[in-house]
């Protein structure tokens, strides 16, 4: 049985951090992944106390380990060394990305691992195909979202409908192949800029249909200094895009 990690960065979370571990091991357990599948927690220092909460939850679930980090570093970081901590001390063959927000359903986890199973090195969990969809957004962060990921497209040339979603899972070739070190965008941006790298590597991607549900507690993290690493990656990527073709 492949051995699974399950990663979630997390800064200010503690009002989703319990009902989100509850649902994932529930559905782990209904799966008959509980044994096999690791749930790694990446906290920032979170001021709130999400670290020490998962801490106390770690007491009581086998799987859960928590990776504790001096100060809030970004996403991308977060998930650089979710990635390194996965593959050299959980020796893990697939890993996941997810958001602590509740917003990625833990039940569509078995789903994005069949596309895993069935040969592709890269699943996206996609609120763009058919069957997918977005729940609680305003008009403007549709608006938003729509954009972001017309840029991926254009100016990138990623071909994935939902470049920017982060319910992700990948293979340990997929990541060692990218070497996702060298991946050094933060936010969407780093979303954006993997898919670019694995598309750029020839490896196999697919889109599932998910729901993605907006934020019920807590804050989104999504601010201007986001947006400005995001078109600075996207204008990286179409440099980096244009040169491999002259």
């Amino acid at each position: 049985m492949r051995k699974i990690c399950i990663i979630i960065p997390t800064y200010n979370e503690r009002e989703n951090i319990v009902p989100l571990i509850s649902e994932l091991q529930n559905v782990l357990k209904h799966c008959g992944m509980e044994r096999s599948a690791t749930v790694l927690i990446v906290d920032d220092n979170s001021p709130d106390g999400t670290g020490k909460l998962a801490e106390e939850m770690a007491r009581i679930y086998g799987n859960l380990r928590v990776l504790h980090r001096p100060r809030k570093s970004g996403l991308g970081s977060a998930y650089r060394d979710g990635f390194s901590y996965a593959l050299n001390k959980l020796d893990s063959d697939v890993i996941f990305e997810m958001d602590a927000d509740l917003s990625h359903n833990p039940k569509q986890i078995p789903n994005l691992l069949d596309g895993i199973l069935n040969g592709c090195d890269v699943v996206v969990g996609s609120r763009r195909v058919e069957g997918g969809g977005i729940v609680g957004w305003s008009p403007y962060r549709r608006m938003v979202s729509w954009f972001g990921n017309r840029m991926a497209q254009w100016l990138c040339g990623v071909r994935a409908r939902d470049a920017t979603s982060g319910y992700r899972a990948f293979t340990r070739k997929a990541l060692e192949q990218v070497n996702y070190l060298d991946v050094k965008s933060e936010g969407y941006a780093f979303q954006i800029e993997m898919l670019f790298r694995c598309q750029e590597k020839g490896l196999g991607i697919e889109e599932k249909p998910i729901i993605f549900i907006d934020r019920g507690s807590g804050k989104s993290k999504l601010g201007t200094r986001e947006w400005i690493e995001f078109m600075k990656t996207c204008f990286k990527l179409l440099i980096s895009r244009l040169k491999a073709k002259s």
